[in-house]
């Protein structure tokens, strides 16, 4: 069959030469130049790959079906032949099947099924520049398996826009740039008029206008890049002549449902792809809006890939799988609202979730580049000229919650593979963490059978718990649950605030039981709960519990909760209520969001990861003595309880024996002032039962260093001796560190209380038991009779001065040592006074016979000479019956008045 030529045909031969005596390599193309199809068909019959397959990864399951199809007929045959693809819920491979494109999760699933890769030559990752998170462990999975078990395998990694010297450098493999096909794009910033900035609601019309501008300058279709699926189905809405006041916030039309609040209302049905704009709207032309995105049907994606029907113009609404997984026929401008859906861990719900945010500069790039394929073209993009972009796109390793990652890391036995970004440390431990509470892993760390299951189910690792750990009878309302907690809260307006999970439920329960006007009184979004009973379905298959095609709901009254009388699910509530087995599943999803209320509080709870929690003012929850939280929004001090169910708290010793401890607890009582004891039972960082026993000797020791931790080092009786003597050490310390004298920081005397301190607390239960007299001990204690003398001799405590008696130093932090002294003491010394071997002159402040400061200098020769004159005339008359004589130098020293005729 023939084919056009493209820019990565010349180094195809390159590649295959590298190929034939290398096993990796990387390959950098831009968008365009054909790495995605032409490199596995002519990688298929070279001699190393010996018939077997060609895995290449395709990070989006449209990309996947896309390149398959593409590939099958550059060959003249059907998909499931010699090309085939597998993405999740959908295959079409055969027995004659040599390249398979996979989505990112079947590869890992692949590799963790038969680690030697069996009939496998070559893996090739496509689009690596992205950074999915499945793609880096496929990577660094696929690079271990090289290293021990098949060093014939081949290994490509091939990207659009990468930092190819580090990719090399990691992937220890040559590197290939491919040329592209491009011609200038020219780049404009429309500026949006007052009211159409994003995120406010009138984004879409600076959208619009820009569309329109880019059809009128430009030839050929418009490709227009929004985050997600919402905003394609709003610039849909948009683009359709409605007037502002008829579009509504996520992209729905008002007014188009049965009635009630308009802002609970379903989505409009969107009109037949492609749907024709108005040509009063863009200039007379004949003009169709295509959407693209992951959730259109297959006929829906062939007809966004396939070209404009003649003397017809396409504006192509995408989200960024059309930035470089996918190639687009006839687009000359793009409309690039510069934002995407990326994941993000969510600390509130304990998932990771889409994020609208800031594309990179890269994807910027890439997606301006779009234009520029047959022709000059132009991008319009739709924020600030002056916005700084971030230069590449973060991993997602480094920004998702990692328990998945973990889990198969777990199954494979080791996490020291070769990353090209390891994964956080902090973020790897608490998803350990999660795995064990979760049952995942043992006490070692290693997978449990449980665990096995979980991942074979291919879920997040909180929802795959709740399902596989359902009650016999409880499968089908585990699948509905783990829907609901999937999806966005199906609850509009008003009624979206109600934390009641179960209410959520009901909703659910009442569309699939055709309760219309149940669903109306929830104030609920009949499209949104038809696209969680679909989601709800698919888990049901992925659990096999499919046979089961009722609603997991029961309407047993006798389980049911009662109403609060007044409370948001008490107005809106259907006939039934959701039972307590509604909390019951979900204590599998979120056995660190056990919450137990404060008997002193009834709206704080105690949550089983240790942390506290509230809940609404006008909450529907009140009174519930055990909750599991699944969602929450996070304070300093206490959380907000934003979603959470009652449970029966007698299924926690039942399903989680393991997690309950009966220990002896000793803690410092701030109030109190002592260390308390207790006997206490818990359920992971929830108290059970307490009772108060006596402080041990041995007990008591540790709380009062915990308390010292706590309060500082203020917290301790010291003495001015006690001060003193740490502030003459750390000085020494400065002015001869050779001594080698200990630090008496204050850091380093927190970080050494075991040493120094806890001997003189020994049979203490409260800190003002100790003496100021034991706390100067335990210091000097730290003194060796050397380091004492040294301490003596070189930061002395006073010295004595000219007139015979010993005045005292001061030391103070960060300043030099100081010797007050009266003038008439000093008679007769020349040179001023100096500690630590002489490298320390003191600091002499010099005062009058009434003990006033009149000079203060380190320089007393140069005082003397130049100073004293002007002193003397000045404080002779005030002390006439003190010593003021002409010759300081000669004069006796002496701390009196002149005596007596």
């Amino acid at each position: 069959m023939s084919r056009t030529t493209l820019p990565i045909d010349a180094i195809l031969p390159d590649l295959l030469a590298i190929l034939a005596s290398d096993t990796r390599v990387v390959l950098e193309a831009p968008p365009g130049a054909g790495k995605t199809t032409r490199v596995p068909l002519a990688l298929l019959d070279v001699q190393w790959l010996g018939g077997r397959k060609i895995l290449m990864l395709e990070p989006r399951r449209i990309a996947a079906r896309a390149a398959a199809e593409f590939m099958a007929a550059q060959r003249g045959e059907r998909v499931g032949e010699t090309v085939g693809y597998r993405i999740r819920f959908e295959s079409k491979v055969s027995a004659a099947t040599r390249i398979e494109v996979v989505t990112e999760g079947i590869l890992t699933r692949m590799i963790q099924d038969d680690p030697e890769l069996t009939g496998v030559g070559a893996i090739l990752f496509d689009e690596f520049h992205e950074r999915h998170l499945h793609g880096d462990l496929g990577a660094a999975l696929a690079l271990d398996v090289q290293a021990n078990l098949r060093p014939d395998l081949r290994l490509v990694i091939m990207s659009a826009t990468l930092d190819g010297e580090r990719i090399a450098r990691w992937f220890e493999a040559p590197q290939l740039v491919s040329a592209g096909r491009s011609f200038p794009v020219r780049i404009a910033h429309p500026s949006a008029r007052a009211g159409e900035a994003w995120p406010e609601r009138g984004w879409p019309f600076h959208l619009r206008r820009a569309i329109e501008l880019a059809l009128a300058e430009n030839d050929g279709d418009v490709l227009v890049f929004l985050p997600g699926k919402r905003e394609i189905e709003r610039a849909r809405a948009a683009l359709s002549s409605l007037s502002p006041d008829a579009v509504g916030g996520e992209g729905r039309v008002k007014g188009r449902a049965f009635g009630g609040n308009p802002a609970s209302q379903p989505a409009a049905a969107p009109p037949p792809h492609p749907s024709p704009l108005p040509q009063a709207a863009l200039g007379g032309e004949g003009v169709n809006i295509v959407p693209l995105h992951g959730e259109l049907s297959l006929a829906d994606q062939h007809a966004a890939l396939a070209p404009a029907a003649p003397g017809t113009r396409r504006v192509v609404l995408a989200t960024n799988v059309a930035e470089s997984s996918l190639t687009l026929p006839g687009v000359r401008a793009v409309v690039d609202l510069g934002l995407a859906r990326e994941p993000r861990f969510d600390p509130n719900s304990g998932f990771t979730r889409l994020d609208t945010v800031n594309i990179a500069l890269a994807s910027a790039d890439q997606r301006a580049g779009r234009a520029g394929r047959l022709g000059p073209g132009a991008c319009y993009r739709l924020w600030p000229q002056s916005r700084r972009l971030e230069a590449e796109r973060t991993p997602e390793i480094a920004q998702v919650e990692l328990s998945q990652l973990a889990l198969e890391l777990a199954a494979w036995g080791s996490d020291a593979l070769r990353w090209l970004d390891a994964p956080p440390s902090g973020a790897f431990a608490q998803a350990r963490d999660l795995l064990r509470r979760l049952g995942a892993l043992d006490a070692d760390g290693r997978i449990s059978p449980l665990g096995r299951r979980m991942l074979a189910l291919g879920a997040h690792p909180r929802l795959a718990a709740a399902v596989l750990r359902a009650p016999a009878g409880q499968q089908a309302l585990a699948c509905e649950l783990a829907a609901l907690i999937e999806a966005r809260n199906p609850l509009r307006g008003e009624a979206g605030r109600n934390d009641d999970f179960r209410t959520r439920a009901n909703a659910l329960h009442a569309w699939r039981s055709r309760e219309r006007s149940a669903v109306r009184d929830l104030g609920a979004d009949v499209g949104a709960l038809a696209a969680i009973a679909q989601a709800a379905d698919a888990w049901r298959r992925r659990s096999g519990s499919d046979g089961d095609r009722r609603s997991g709901f029961s309407r047993d009254a006798s389980s049911s909760q009662p109403v609060r009388s007044g409370s948001i699910a008490a107005e809106a509530a259907p006939t039934t209520r959701s039972m307590l087995a509604v909390g019951d599943v979900l204590i599998h999803a979120f056995p660190d969001r056990i919450a137990k209320q404060d008997p002193n509080n009834p709206r704080r709870y105690q949550l089983s990861n240790g942390r506290g929690a509230r809940l609404l003012d006008e909450s529907a929850l009140i009174g519930e003595p055990w909750l599991v939280v699944v969602d929450l929004r996070y304070d300093e001090r206490d959380s907000l309880i934003l979603a959470a169910a009652p449970f029966d708290a007698d299924l926690l010793e039942r399903d989680f024996p393991q997690r309950f401890a009966r220990e002896r607890v000793v803690r410092w009582n701030r109030d109190t002032r002592a260390v308390d004891a207790f006997e206490e039972r818990r359920f992971d960082a929830i108290v059970l039962e307490r009772r108060a026993v006596p402080a041990r000797p041995e007990d008591a020791v540790p709380a009062l260093l915990a308390a010292v931790r706590d309060l500082g080092l203020d917290a301790l009786p010291w003495s001015d001796h006690a001060r003193e003597l740490r502030m003459r050490v750390e000085a020494l310390r400065g002015w001869c560190p050779e001594l080698g004298l200990p630090d008496f920081s204050d850091a380093a005397l927190l970080a050494s209380l075991e040493d120094w301190l806890a001997p003189y607390l020994a049979n203490k239960r409260r800190l003002d038991a100790l003496q100021p007299a034991e706390l100067s001990d335990a210091l000097a204690a730290r003194l060796d009779f050397a380091l004492r003398r040294a301490l003596d001799e070189q930061a002395p405590i006073a010295i004595k001065v000219p007139s015979g008696l010993d005045r005292r130093i001061a030391y103070a932090p960060d300043a030099p040592p100081v010797l007050a002294v009266k003038l008439q003491e000093l008679f007769g010394l020349a040179d001023t006074p100096r500690i630590a071997n002489g490298r320390v002159p003191l600091t002499l402040h010099l005062l009058s016979p009434g003990g006033r400061p009149i000079q203060v200098t380190q320089d007393l020769k140069s005082f003397w000479e130049r100073t004293y004159p002007e002193v003397r005339k000045e404080l002779k008359g005030r002390y006439p019956k003190h010593p003021w004589p002409d010759d300081p130098w000669t004069a006796t020293p002496t701390h009196r008045a002149k005596p007596r005729r």
